[in-house]
């Protein structure tokens, strides 16, 4: 079964002020459709053709030949995912046991904002920052390229895609702005609680 690009979750337009519709046109429509395309070629008629998206990143991880292979899958895995992370009229702050789980290991949200902008703002050059589950404890931690938490045994929480194509044509090279305002408007709280409670529940 061929992988194929999701629909976003919302309008093309739903995020704008904050993400252009034109910025979604080419990251979701060209980017996101690329990857997905570039691997469905890398893994037609092979063992991996028959594996679930997270089952082919972590596959591809472990093997240095299918470096090719590992680069698009953890791209359509990171970029799906990324979509759901946002939502209109998002950011703000966490609630219930999430909240008290951020407190608890970063002392205060206000600190987890910080540590999570740093990583987005100081990853030199493309990559992504993540909020994960790291066996019990939560932590923000940043990636370069295509690389995923997946592969190092965490459970991702919550991802900001910092590499140019997601915010340039609306924000220039003002990457610390871009991650002010996605957490400040955008981010879908819902769905990172969700992801947390499925993990401690697993």
């Amino acid at each position: 079964m061929a992988f194929e690009l999701p629909a976003l979750p919302y309008e093309r337009t739903a995020l704008e002020p904050h993400i252009s519709a034109n910025t979604l046109d080419f990251h979701h429509g060209k980017h996101h459709n690329g990857y997905v395309n570039n691997l469905n070629n890398l893994v037609k008629d092979t063992e991996m053709g028959t594996m679930t998206l997270e089952e082919v990143v972590v596959a591809a991880a472990k093997d240095a030949s299918k470096t090719a292979i590992f680069n698009n899958a953890a791209q359509v895995w990171n970029h799906t995912f990324y979509w759901n992370c946002m939502k209109p009229n998002g950011g703000g702050t966490p609630t219930g046991a999430l909240a008290a789980k951020i407190d608890n290991d970063f002392g205060s949200y206000e600190k987890f904002r910080e540590a999570f902008k740093a990583a987005g703002a100081g990853q030199f050059g493309s990559g992504w920052a993540w909020l994960v589950l790291d066996s019990t404890s939560l932590k923000v931690t940043k990636t370069l390229n295509a690389d995923n938490p997946l592969t190092a045994g965490q459970v991702p929480l919550l991802t900001m895609d910092v590499w140019e194509h997601a915010y340039y044509l609306d924000y220039q090279n003002r990457r610390p702005d871009y991650a002010q305002t996605f957490l400040d408007h955008l981010v879908n709280w819902e769905f990172v609680a969700a992801n947390f409670d499925q993990a401690i529940a697993a």
